[in-house]
Parts: C-alpha cells; sequence; structure tokens
C-alpha cells in the first residue's frame, strides 16, 4: 500500500477527526479512503447515466410501457418472476 501526506487546515482536520469518532472509523485514513470510494462511485454511476442519456430510447415510455413495469414489480414481488 502506497503513503500519502496531506495538509489540512485545523478546521479541516477537527472535522475529520469528528467524523472518525462519531462513524467508528478506525483511523483517519480509514474516513479518508471511504471519501475517496464513494467518490469513485459517483463518478461511475455519473458516466453510467451519461451513457444512458446519449443512448436512444428502445421504445416509448408511454401508459403501457409504465403497467409492464407495475406488472413486472408485482410478479417479482410475489415471488413468481417471469424472467
Amino acid at each position: 500500500m502506497s503513503t500519502m501526506n496531506i495538509s489540512l487546515p485545523d478546521t479541516l482536520k477537527s472535522f475529520v477527526d469528528e467524523q472518525v469518532n462519531k462513524r467508528g472509523y478506525g483511523t483517519s485514513s480509514e474516513y479518508v479512503r471511504e471519501l475517496i470510494r464513494k467518490d469513485q462511485d459517483r463518478q461511475q454511476l455519473r458516466s453510467l447515466l451519461l451513457a444512458g442519456a446519449a443512448t436512444a430510447p428502445a421504445s416509448t415510455a408511454d401508459a403501457s410501457y409504465f403497467e409492464a413495469l407495475r406488472e413486472r414489480v408485482r410478479n417479482t414481488t410475489n415471488g413468481t418472476s417471469k424472467a
């Protein structure tokens, strides 16, 4: 594992220390790693959303489309998934 040192103003250092204590992290490094993972996830989700937005719709999202979705959810919820 690599090491990275960062400098923080006292107010940010206090905030990090507070979060470590409140949220049960063992160290400030664990907290920062979690923040970085969440940012990676956010960026991946953003990329997927942008890719989806750039894709032409496969079908029209009309009343029958949403009714079919509701039916799939009902079937899945009742344990009778037809997938």
